[in-house]
């Protein structure tokens, strides 16, 4: 005798991509009916035929899910109608250096006309503090003709999300919660309660939306610092990754950070810097950390294209016209991601100087490598012919031995590779 599940509620996810669909598919498997919504259409698709986009969830979990019943991929806000609770993931982006809220304003004015009483409202996207407070609440308010905290209630819950992580996943990674007020609090803990193993509750959104920007900035700064050492030690004639093995040893006050062609994502070349720009609007002061370390990490694919150009020198060979092949375009390994890649920088500058640039990226959906790339498999031949390989994203599903036996030069930024054609950043 089958045992028939009762839903725990209804929710809204919008947006579907690396942070949006894993919630789903976890909420989905506690006994949520879910409505994924996605304004690319192309992406309801796909979801729709069980294809999934995002590393982190399989084509066999998202076919669970929608045989189900209770996973329903759409780009018709329509669809939310009748909902209990709404988490929103969407991008915020950076335009022209200050923070777009373009894409949480949309969101929210389409969830709030199905606002009713009783229902919550999460905002999970990354941005500066008091977001949620002072643009979602007054949205949602306007669009129901409801009071936030009375009849409804919000509340701030920065994603944790990290794509091609085995071992933290969204289900066992403590979830950091939120309202605007008591009630609300109390809510969003009690929907976190079921989708995650511990929730971290503090007192306001606020403060939640800082402890997202301090994760991040944390890295974002201590990764400049590595990246700075990296290009001093190599003047200097010292072995930066050999120190930083030695540093590693010590078994407090140390954290081991590395240092490669730059930074991508979301989280570290934009996170930071709605920061920055909170702390320059509202109090004139310039976040010098942040600052610095924007100006160290954007400026790794010039190094990087610098290192390369000497090591062709050493072999006589100019820039221009040389065969570059790069290992790798998502910003990190075992993901498909290439938002804010330090790649699409890299290959910006190698085509201004005139090399031919050939990529091989098996993560990396082919409409969304840059169009001065000509994405290829990995073979002897393609190795063979380049006069120098660029090491940019050590994925695990690559055969170093083969680019290690077959390439004339590496240029290794990962460390990833040993031998004699192997040259590290």
């Amino acid at each position: 005798m089958s045992t028939v599940v009762k839903s725990p509620g209804r929710l809204v996810v919008v947006g579907q991509g690396f942070v949006g669909l894993p919630i789903a598919m976890r909420a989905v498997e506690v006994g949520f009916d879910v409505v994924g919504v996605d304004v690319d259409v192309v992406r309801v698709w796909s979801l729709r035929d069980g294809r999934s986009y995002v590393e982190d969830v399989t084509d066999d979990e998202l076919e669970r899910a929608l045989s189900s019943g209770r996973y329903r991929p759409t780009d018709d806000y329509a669809d939310v109608e009748g909902f209990d609770a709404a988490i929103i993931t969407v991008p915020t982006p950076l335009r022209d250096s200050s923070p777009d809220l373009s894409f949480i304003e949309a969101a929210t004015k389409s969830i709030a006309e199905h606002v009713r009483p009783g229902v919550t409202v999460v905002l999970e996207s990354t941005t500066y503090p008091g977001t949620t407070e002072e643009l979602v609440v007054p949205l949602l308010e306007k669009g129901s003709g409801l009071s936030a905290g009375q009849d409804f209630l919000v509340g701030y819950s920065p994603e944790r999300i990290d794509p091609g992580n085995t071992r933290w996943r969204f289900a066992n990674t403590p979830k950091v919660v939120s309202g605007i007020e008591s009630r609300s609090l109390a809510a969003v803990q009690r929907l976190y309660d079921r989708l995650v193993e511990r929730t971290v509750p503090v007192t306001t959104p606020k403060e939640a939306e800082l402890a997202k920007l301090l994760e991040n900035t944390f890295r974002h700064v201590n990764i400049a610092l590595v990246n700075e050492l990296a290009v001093f030690a190599h003047q200097l004639g010292v072995d930066i990754w050999e120190a930083i093995d030695a540093a590693t040893t010590k078994p407090f006050g140390f954290m081991r950070f590395t240092p490669g062609p730059g930074v991508g994502g979301h989280c570290l070349p934009v996170d930071p810097t709605y920061l920055s720009w909170r702390v320059r609007r509202d109090l004139k002061r310039d976040f010098r950390f942040v600052s610095l370390a924007n100006d160290v990490n954007d400026h790794m694919p010039d190094y990087v294209v610098q290192r390369l150009g000497a090591s062709l020198n050493r072999m006589r060979k100019p820039v221009n016209d040389s065969t570059v092949v790069l290992l790798g375009l998502a910003y990190k390994p075992n993901t498909g991601d290439i938002r804010e890649s330090p790649a699409l920088r890299l290959t910006e500058l190698l085509t201004e100087q005139g090399a031919n640039v050939l990529a091989i990226d098996s993560h990396v959906e082919p409409h969304r490598c840059p169009s001065n790339v000509k994405l290829v498999e990995l073979s002897c031949q393609v190795v063979r012919d380049a006069d120098v390989v660029v090491l940019l994203t050590d994925h695990d599903d690559v055969d170093y031995t083969l680019v290690q036996r077959s390439a004339t030069a590496v240029l290794d930024t990962r460390r990833r590779l040993s031998g004699s054609n192997v040259e590290y950043l």
